[in-house]
């Protein structure tokens, strides 16, 4: 029996460099970014600050090591800070928030929409006293992955960041996929950001970069947030290589639509075959199944791979997956009666 070539769809980090970014990589002007700051990498620091709205950016290895560095500097030891139930922060960083940052969580419900706690929710937590937690952080997620890729409209946004504003709370954004929620919006990165204390986005998930995210915030922030990147280990050297693959990325940005497009056409698909799956927002596409492992190992069989995700099968699109790539795995689905 032949074995069918694989469609992966379990994230958009699987992403490889085409050649055009594999030529800027090797082509790029670099400089040791501890002792000097790497000339390609400062170019890259300054265009996401620019496209995020905020004085100053430090690129970093990873979502997860600027999420960290955002909350290390915004919390002390002890200190409450709330998310969005499922939030990345929470559930996907290995308790870093808490056992490196040393805050305590409080999940929000989503009561005002998928990923999305109302204002008076955020205004109810807010507040301390002399014998309750400290809270002093908000941390929000645009988009948010365990709720499908669902967008935060900036309404909404401006409306949580004012609610955090009068509980004297600070924000933080993962924006680990704010280029999607700015695709599917319309809208510049920098409308998504308004209010926010620091900003964390990736490069290496829908925009194809090998490895790298940024962190984003103020002047004074962004120094101090250089330090902390040291002490975890984050500096680099030569980084102008890495850097040089996120300014190609960042090229890409409206490409992104390609792969909200083929989204729909596997959740559309999905539903002709049976499935319960929820119209997708931007590339995540969450569909619920009675038997998530079951079915993740008869998806594996026809080369589809997925993964799960809140009790869920997540798929995800991404721009090494066309829309042709989508019709076969529909046509595998159907065929295997899935």
């Amino acid at each position: 029996m032949t074995k069918l070539a694989p469609i992966d769809l379990r994230s958009d980090t699987v992403t490889r460099p085409d050649e055009q970014m594999s030529a800027a990589m090797a082509a790029a002007e670099v400089g040791d970014d501890v002792l000097d700051h790497d000339p390609t990498m400062r170019a890259l620091e300054e265009r996401v600050a620019k496209l995020l709205g905020t004085a100053a950016a430090l690129w970093v290895p990873s979502g997860s090591m600027g999420n960290l560095i955002s909350l290390m500097l915004h919390l002390q030891r002890g200190d409450r800070f709330l998310a969005p139930h499922g939030s990345h922060v929470l559930a996907y960083e290995f308790g870093s928030a808490a056992w490196l940052a040393g805050g305590m969580p409080q999940p929000l419900e989503w009561n005002a929409g998928p990923g999305r706690p109302t204002p008076e929710t955020v205004r109810g937590h807010g507040e301390s006293s002399y014998d309750t937690l400290r809270t002093t952080l908000l941390c929000l997620e645009n988009t948010h992955n365990s709720a499908g890729g669902a967008v935060t409209p900036p309404h909404e946004h401006a409306q949580l960041a004012a609610a955090a504003r009068d509980s004297g709370l600070r924000i933080h954004l993962d924006g680990a996929r704010i280029w999607n929620a700015s695709v599917a919006l319309g809208l510049p990165p920098a409308a998504l950001t308004v209010g926010a204390d620091s900003v964390q986005a990736c490069l290496s998930k829908g925009l194809g970069a090998p490895v790298g995210s940024v962190v984003a915030g103020g002047e004074d922030f962004i120094t101090e947030a250089r330090r902390v990147r040291r002490m975890l280990g984050g500096g680099v050297r030569q980084g102008g290589v890495l850097a040089a693959a996120g300014l190609v990325a960042l090229d890409r940005i409206d490409a992104l639509a390609a792969d909200h497009d083929n989204a729909r056409l596997l959740a559309e698909g999905l539903a002709e075959h049976g499935w319960s799956v929820t119209a997708p927002q931007t590339n995540i596409v969450l569909a619920a199944v009675p038997d998530v492992a079951l079915t993740l190992q008869r998806l594996a069989a026809i080369g589809v791979q997925a993964v799960s995700m809140s009790g869920q099968i997540r798929f995800v699109t991404h721009r090494d997956v066309s829309s042709a790539d989508i019709k076969e795995a529909l046509r595998r689905i159907e065929e295997a009666r899935l």
